[in-house]
Order: structure tokens, then sequence, then C-alpha cells
């Protein structure tokens, strides 16, 4: 299950969960209003204690009409002082998978972004660049879990996020159809990433940042299109340094399989080739509708095979995602080399060790396998594979039930050997360091209608890396914040978002994870394989489930 399908569980999430983040988990300090110069004209912000926000700056012009599917055009200049108080609206997408506070509904011109900053005045800030999750298809850079007031209040960091193309509005490949006019169409939306950081370069500076050195970061879905933006020749000059969360992007959508997609959606519209050009006028509504039926199609399930099930599912036809299409993107990200162009830019990755408890917490089924269902599930997943993983598995966690058993070898095929891979790549490149992360902390939350704990369950990682998580007396009102309750409730959480949040700061700062109270974090190397285990005590452990990497690195060879 998608993060669509689990939060849309969760009704009236963006107003609650919002408040203590913004607020800083306390009492509400009094608003004044803010104003800072760009090169495009004044912006009204607003101050609460030591934290100032700006949200909803336009970062480049519209991208509707005879600019959808386009680059999109330069942002105009204003007279007199724009509002930037409220989220500005998200790209058009199928439900509500944005969550933030108080947040619009999707419009199709969506380039706005967001800054969080400390309110006093200092030296040049190191400037963290988000890059929302959801895949390719869903969410803002308003969501309230990746809220970046705290980082900003507590770390003396400057804190970026984009709202951007996503789906088809963002990744239909119109190449082969509308020629060099719409060469660059499968990837406008990570275009408009590099429009972002193009504004950052020109703008960060009037908000206490420093344009000379900036991270680009992002979970999930955000972990690929930071894995992207790394391998992007456009976006080379605008940032110093990465992280990818549980999102490996190894490989993209390939061109002909984007040209296939984008026949599939004419077909779908009951256009044939010759009408390309009437996509131009089709309402986005109706787009977004091609895209979710599209996605819908019955096909084949992909298997787990060595860390490319995730990635199989992102390129296939019918799905939207970012092309290697030669120019924008002129190879796949990781394959089969770590780009060139990033060569000197240091890289920080990682997953969380029970990443698909979130992906399959609503199947029951799951959470009852016995040792014979468990294993009639692997046949059907990896075939010929199924009793050589089975084996290693029962060998390296002896005593695991077959539930467990099951999530640590989908989050293995999901998530941790590609990140492995993209870290082993990195390192061959023997330019700047690689560093690899495994989130161990465990979620005490019990999934409901099971006995099953939530784990270092995927996403849980988000509340950590940006210090949101909710003081005891602070929790949010029942039913309203399902997100938060994720977490759990042991007291070991806290620490966890202070070295968590503490160690990715640090990197962002000096290009080295350094925290207090936390190890030395050697770089990765494929000798030693030096892993950061997060949790509330972290500690470095030399080729973690070293038996389990050797397994999958002989059935990928």
């Amino acid at each position: 299950m998608d993060r669509r399908g689990f939060l849309s569980n969760a009704a009236a999430l963006a107003g609650a969960a919002s408040f203590a983040p913004q607020l800083g988990f306390g009492k509400t300090a009094a608003t004044e209003y803010v104003e800072v110069k760009t090169a495009y004209g004044r912006i009204r912000g607003q101050r609460q204690g030591n934290l100032v926000t700006f949200k909803g700056i336009p970062y480049a012009g519209p991208v509707s009409g005879a600019n959808r599917f386009k680059a999109a055009p330069p942002l105009q200049p204003w007279s007199g002082v724009r509002e930037a108080l409220y989220l500005a609206p998200p790209s058009c997408q199928p439900g509500k998978d944005y969550y933030g506070l108080n947040e619009p509904a999707p419009q199709e011109n969506c380039l706005f972004l967001n800054v969080w900053m400390p309110a006093a005045h200092g030296r040049k800030r190191p400037v963290m660049f988000f890059n929302h999750g959801g895949g390719f298809t869903t969410g803002s850079g308003g969501s309230v879990d990746h809220d970046g007031g705290n980082l900003a209040r507590h770390y003396d960091v400057v804190v970026v996020e984009t709202n951007h193309r996503l789906g088809l509005l963002g990744f239909l490949f119109l190449g082969e159809l509308g020629g060099e006019e719409y060469a660059t169409s499968g990837n406008q939306g990570m275009l408009d990433m590099k429009d972002g950081l193009k504004w950052v370069q020109d703008n960060i500076e009037a908000f206490g940042g420093d344009p000379h050195n900036v991270m680009i970061f992002g979970e999930s879905g955000g972990g690929a299109k930071t894995s992207c933006l790394y391998a992007m020749p456009a976006a080379a000059h605008y940032f110093n340094k990465a992280a990818i969360e549980s999102g490996p992007g190894i490989r993209m959508m390939p061109r002909d399989v984007a040209a296939e997609t984008a026949l599939m959606t004419l077909q779908h519209l009951g256009l044939n080739k010759s009408e390309w050009r009437k996509l131009l006028d089709v309402p986005a509504d109706k787009l977004v509708a091609a895209q979710v039926a599209l996605a819908r199609r019955p096909v084949g399930r992909p298997p787990f095979h060595a860390g490319r099930r995730a990635l199989s599912l992102m390129s296939r036809a019918g799905s939207f995602s970012p092309v290697v299409d030669g120019t924008v993107l002129p190879h796949h990200p990781f394959d089969p080399v770590a780009p060139a162009i990033s060569k000197d830019k240091p890289l920080l990755i990682g997953t969380n060790r029970d990443e698909t408890v979130f992906m399959f917490m609503h199947d029951q089924s799951l959470f009852k396998l016995t040792d014979a269902t468990l294993k009639e599930r692997l046949d059907r997943e990896f075939g010929k594979d199924a009793d050589t993983v089975l084996k290693t598995y029962r060998e390296s966690r002896p005593g695991a039930s077959p539930t467990d058993l099951y999530i640590a070898i989908t989050t293995a095929g999901m998530m941790w050997t590609g990140s492995i891979t993209i870290a082993e790549r990195k390192y061959a490149q023997g330019g700047a360091p690689v560093y690899m992360y495994m989130l161990m902390y465990q979620s005490n939350w019990i999934i409901p209608e099971t006995n099953h704990r939530f784990g270092a369950a995927h996403a849980t990682d988000l509340l950590y890396t940006f210090d949101n998580i909710y003081p005891d007396g602070h929790w949010p009102p029942q039913g309203i914040a399902t997100m938060y309750k994720m977490e759990g409730t042991g007291p070991g959480r806290f620490a966890v978002a202070r070295n968590m949040s503490g160690l990715f700061t640090g990197y962002a700062s000096t290009a080295h994870p350094a925290a207090k109270g936390v190890p030395e974090w050697p770089a990765y190397t494929t000798e030693t394989r030096a892993t950061m285990q997060i949790d509330a005590e972290c500690k470095v452990v030399n080729d973690p489930f070293a038996q389990e990497r050797i397994m999958w690195k002989s059935l990928s060879s």
C-alpha cells in the first residue's frame, strides 16, 4: 500500500497534526510580520518566537495552457509586497495526500515553495532543500510530517521545500510526438525542482542561507527524485551534497517505455497520434483521472529481485516517473555506475529496518502467516529463488516469525539492497565519500486488528529527521493524527529524533554526518561496509546482515 492508501483514513489530518511542529510544541508566540526583498519583488512572511516562515512563494512562471508539458517560463517580477503567509496549491493529483495546514486544493499552476529560517540574524546558514515523497504522483512541500520549523529553530539551518508538477502533468513524455518543442516533457517535474534550486541560489542569502552550502534530500519518492537530481546536468551547479532516505533511485523510465505510455494515454482519452495536441485542452482533472486509470490496469506483479521491484513499478508502461531522455536525464541515475557529474559531492543513503510493514499493513493475511503460507507466498514472488531466500533468512534470523521473515525479505527486495548498490557504486568512483545508515528504532504502535508492532516501518524516519515528534502531553486529538500515532509512545523516540535530526543537520553543515552523543560515523567502503544504526543509542556496525547481503548479491549476478 502506498502512502495515499494509508493516510486517506486519517481525515482532518491536515489541520491539527501541523499544530505542534509549527508552534514548537509550546505556547503560541505572538505573530509579527517580516519582509524580505527577493530578485522578483518584496514578500511578507511571519515570525513566531525564534522562527520565521515564508509560504507559497512563486519560483517560476505558469505551466498551464500553452505551457503545459513544457519547461516553466521565468517568473515575472511584481510591484508592492506579496503575501507569503499561507501554503499555495500543490500539483494536481488523485485523492488528498498532501496534508498541509489549511492547504488549498491542487492546481495546475503549482510552482511555489516554502522557507523556514531562524529569526536571529547571523552567519550564512546551511540550506536543506527537501523533495517530498508520494512516489512521483502525490504529495506537497507543505505536508505536516516534514514541516521544516523545528530544524530551523533547533539547528540553525534554512529549510526549503517545493511544490512541483507530478504524475501525468509532470512526466508525460511527448518527445516522440511533439519533436524538439516537447523534448523535455517527460521530466518537467524534475526541471521544476531544478528551478527551485536555482531560486535558492539567486535568493536564499536574503533568508540567511548560504547558496554555496546546499544539501538536497528526500524520502521515499523524494529519495528517488533526489537520486535523479544527483544525475541531472541542469541541477549540478545548484547543490553540494545529497541524502537519499528509503528511496534508492537506481533506474528510471526508459525512453521507449515512456513513449509507449504516451500512446496509451492518448488511447485512453479517445485520441489518435495525430491528435496529441488536444492534450493541451483536456481539463487537468480528466488527465489525473486518466493517470489513475492507467495505473489500475491489470499487469503482472513484478518479482522482488535484488532491490529492483520498486524500480520496475515506477518504470512500467502506464506509469509516470522521470524519463531517461538522453538530455535532462542522460543516463539512469546509478546504473551502471554512479553519475560522474556528482563525483565530488558527498552522499548519505539509508533505509528503515522494517520498511514494508507500511506497505502491507492492511493485508491481514500477512500477520497470520505460517511456515507453510510463507513458503507459498515466497514461491509466488521469488520463483526458483524462493528456497535460497528463505533458507538464508531462517539461518540469519533464528526464531523470527514467518511474518517478520517476510517483512525482512521484502524490505531488502524493495529498499535495502538498492541502497547498498548505490553506496557501492558511489564508493567505486573514488570521489567524495558515501555514508550508509539503517533506522533501527521500533515503534511500539500496534497495527489495528493485529498483534504486530509497527516497528521501523517506511516513512517513520520523516518525523525523526525533521525533529517533529510530539512531546508527552501534546498528543494530537484522537482521529486526526494517525500518522503521528505510528511513532508510538516509547520514550526512546525523543532520543531517536534528536540523533537523526542532529546527524542530518550536521551533514548539511559540514558534509560529514555527526551529532552530539553519536559515535563517529565512518564513510562506507566495500571493505568495511560501515553502517550507522540509528536508534535511541546509535552504533556503527560493519556489514550488518552480511549473510543476507551476500545471498542477494549472488542472485543478482
